[in-house]
């Protein structure tokens, strides 16, 4: 990112509202918008910083934001126009929506569009981690591979073995339905028990004590609030297995980095497998980056084509509803009432 860059203005009509876009969406999503508004879109790869994001916002009636731009209470004041801001995600940590409710500002997401491709991608993590699969892809890329050898990169069955999802949520409960074809058994921890899930899925409710003692997976897949930061820290590391794997496909400060950092050093549990961070991203110097017993990969849950696009879909069907004098469809929870 530099100083120098700047929006990209689609239609200057005086008569039209202005919107802001965090970042170059798929057309699938901005065509929705075309003709309702003017688009000022940040060009990417990168975020805009603080200022740059405080000046784009200035004037427009609503707000497409991704993970990384922080929408508080500066941002919402730095537009008097403001009328929603439109998360490109199923989370909205990034958003305060209590500034958001105090300014008359409805909040939207997009739920429901990634619940199996993060599923997904916490399998692919699952087993990536459970068989070196990066390390001895390296190895073999560096000229490594000499022969067959009976003792290198030995990882750990997963057939067989017991998962333990804490957060069992629609991405919680994809990811079980996915276990049922290794024949594992499955543990969940949850604010609140699921029973019907439970008999769906062959899922046993536990506390999360008990999961992390007896899991040989653990995937966490709860969502991000104040209740689930450092969800895992030094004592839950502790409970685990020496032989277990930890998948983090949540949220980044649902895992205390410090407390996890000692572990994977110490090699406390066998592997960790992480789609966040925190902070994130993770500065390329951080320990964890050296260490052979930890993957880590940039956020990439949500990272198909399709459902990128799904997304972008949403969230401007969000972003249109406004623009038309209609109640948006996917308001978040806290500003439904």
């Amino acid at each position: 990112m530099t100083t120098t860059q700047k929006t990209q203005t689609v239609s200057t009509n005086p008569t039209m509202p202005t919107v802001f876009v965090c970042r170059p969406l798929p057309e699938r999503g901005l065509a929705q918008l075309r003709g309702l508004a003017n688009l000022k879109i940040w060009p990417g790869p990168l975020p805009p910083d603080r200022a740059q994001l405080l000046a784009g916002v200035a004037g427009c009636v609503g707000i497409a934001s991704l993970v990384t731009d922080r929408m508080d209470g500066e941002v919402m004041d730095a537009t008097a126009t403001l009328k929603v801001i439109c998360n490109v995600a199923v989370g909205y940590d990034n958003v305060d929506w209590r500034a958001a409710k105090a300014r008359g500002v409805l909040v939207t997401n997009t739920p429901g569009v990634l619940t199996e491709t993060s599923a997904d991608m916490a399998w692919a993590l699952l087993m990536a981690a459970a068989r070196h699969i990066p390390q001895s892809a390296e190895f073999a890329r560096a000229g490594n591979w000499k022969t067959w050898e009976f003792d290198k990169f030995l990882g750990r069955d997963v057939y067989g073995a017991t998962l333990g999802i804490a957060g069992f949520g629609r991405i919680g409960q994809a990811v079980a339905k996915r276990a049922a074809g290794f024949g594992m058994r499955i543990l969940y921890h949850n604010r609140n028990r699921n029973e019907a899930a439970e008999l769906a899925l062959g899922a046993q409710f536990v506390s999360k004590d008990e999961l992390l003692r007896h899991s040989d997976f653990v995937s966490l897949n709860m969502s991000m609030n104040e209740s689930s930061r450092h969800f895992i820290g030094v004592r839950e590391l502790a409970l685990m297995k020496p032989t277990a794997v930890l998948i983090n496909t949540a949220r980044g400060p649902v895992v205390d980095t410090a407390a996890l950092t000692e572990a994977m050093q110490t090699r406390r549990i066998f592997a960790a497998a992480l789609d966040v961070t925190d902070p994130e991203p993770l500065p390329y110097t951080h320990p964890l980056y050296a260490l052979d017993n930890v993957i880590i990969v940039p956020h990439l849950a949500s990272a198909t084509v399709d459902t990128r696009g799904r997304m972008a879909e949403i969230a401007c069907a969000n972003m249109a509803a406004v623009l038309r004098g209609e109640r948006p469809p996917n308001v978040i929870a806290e500003l439904a009432g």
